[in-house]
């Protein structure tokens, strides 16, 4: 077995992580940090800190060089970060020491990698939400299309009273909906820019570093913190608590969907995938168990990312090794968790037969409650509540409808009452609302 799922050619189309796979490579970190090294150059030299021409060389080298990751392995090995490598490996290709010499100038290591990370974490986000609002979009239409499909809601495991399936679909996909117009804030607070030198004190940078940094946020579309970060990793944490977030949603739903697909309940058919190797007549839910397994995977995850946070003095090291260790597999775990749940919910269709069929062979059991509220129009609710309860334990030991018992012992009980086109509530209301909502955004 690979070490991560996430990197296996083995179980790439069970963890398929879509584009943002590419997003946590070796490769694309250099290619990230190159930018940032010509983002930097073309700032400094609009302020005069270093030579025009030297810029330009720096920035059109960093568009064109490429670095071999395994190249600064050694390196690495040596300083703990792979800037120091990169940086002397890419002055050695420019083959231009006139102009090498300016670039990184004043930057600390942290400050070209997490500057880099903010890049391929704003594209991330990117990706995410372009997945998040297909999943938004196919849960809006099967609440629509089934508000009014009936269908047993279910508390503890258990039948419980009457919901639709409009409604069931809308209550996965409001909290996604939150978290997607979350977005823009989160943007907004977290993909910043760092520049603030070896101990954050932008010292190497000169004078002018505010006013550097400003122009590098400008340059590369990201933020400006207007302070130093390094080891403040609210913004990496505000953005890793999203992703969490999105997954947990997903996993509750792929529990749902595990549930419903079952043959004890067999209310929802996911497609032609989950074939066993040896009983034909099963169909496993192979993808909402992905859903489920990732969710468990980002609860450890989470945990472990907490003392990733906790930097020590001015710069850590410890704390940011371990973020480089956890981060990647949060996002690629939410990533992954998106691209299952779009096929999913673009391919899954409710079985509005076997709902109906599972009502019916409930013997008007989820209408108790119902029935208790009718009979206090005829006696106190303690008295309607047992009264219930007695028939409720007559119709399951005979095997007689509840609403047969009902209407022989009290006569005048409304005629839809047993009804599970009129014992949904609010529930068509809630599967239109969100539709609307969904449209909205």
């Amino acid at each position: 077995m690979a070490a991560s799922v996430f990197d296996s050619p083995l179980f790439a189309r069970l963890f398929p992580t879509g584009d943002a796979g590419r997003l946590f490579s070796d490769t694309a970190a250099i290619r990230a940090m190159l930018l940032v090294e010509g983002a930097l150059a073309r700032a400094q030299a609009a302020q005069g800190i270093i030579p025009e021409l030297s810029a330009k060389a720096i920035q059109r080298a960093t568009m064109e060089i490429q670095i071999d990751p395994g190249a600064l392995a050694q390196s690495t090995g040596e300083n703990g970060v792979s800037v120091p490598g990169l940086v002397a490996a890419f002055r050695a290709e420019m083959n231009a020491p006139e102009h090498a010499q300016y670039v990184h100038w004043g930057a600390t290591s942290q400050d070209i990698i997490d500057t880099g990370l903010m890049l391929r974490l704003r594209q991330l986000l990117l990706l995410a939400e372009a997945d998040l609002r297909a999943v938004i979009k196919a849960l809006a239409a099967q609440a629509e299309a089934h508000a009014e499909t009936p269908m047993a809601g279910r508390t503890y495991g258990q039948q419980a009273t009457v919901t639709s399936w409009g409604a069931v679909v809308s209550d996965w996909g409001q909290p996604l909906l939150d978290l997607l117009e979350a977005l823009p804030a989160l943007r907004a607070s977290s993909l910043l820019v760092s520049l603030s030198g070896a101990a954050g004190t932008s010292s190497a940078l000169g004078p002018q570093a505010h006013d550097t940094r400003a122009a590098l946020a400008e340059g590369l579309g990201l933020g400006d913190p207007k302070r130093s970060w390094h080891v403040d990793r609210g913004p990496i944490l505000r953005i890793v608590d999203w992703l969490v977030q999105v997954t947990a949603i997903l996993s509750r739903m792929g529990a749902g969907m595990t549930a419903l697909v079952g043959s004890e309940i067999a209310e929802l058919k996911l497609g032609a995938s989950g074939a066993s190797s040896t009983m034909p007549q099963k169909q496993n839910p192979v993808g909402p168990s992905v859903l489920v397994a990732l969710g468990h995977q980002m609860t450890g995850l989470r945990a472990g990312f907490g003392p990733a946070t906790q930097h020590l003095h001015q710069r850590d090291g410890a704390a940011w090794f371990a973020e480089w260790m956890i981060l990647p597999q949060i996002a690629l775990g939410t990533a992954t968790a998106l691209v299952q749940a779009r096929s999913l919910t673009e391919t899954m269709a409710p079985d509005a037969a076997r709902m109906a069929q599972t009502l019916d062979n409930s013997h008007g059991m989820l209408h108790a409650e119902d029935l208790s509220f009718a009979l206090t129009q005829q006696m106190p609710r303690p008295e309607a509540q047992a009264q219930v309860k007695a028939l409720c334990k007559e119709a399951l030991a005979t095997h007689t409808p509840l609403e047969a018992l009902a209407r022989a012992a009290y006569p005048d009980l409304p005629a839809a009452l047993f009804d599970p086109a009129h014992a949904m509530g609010h529930a068509p209301q809630a599967a239109r609302d969100f539709a609307a909502r969904a449209k909205a955004v």
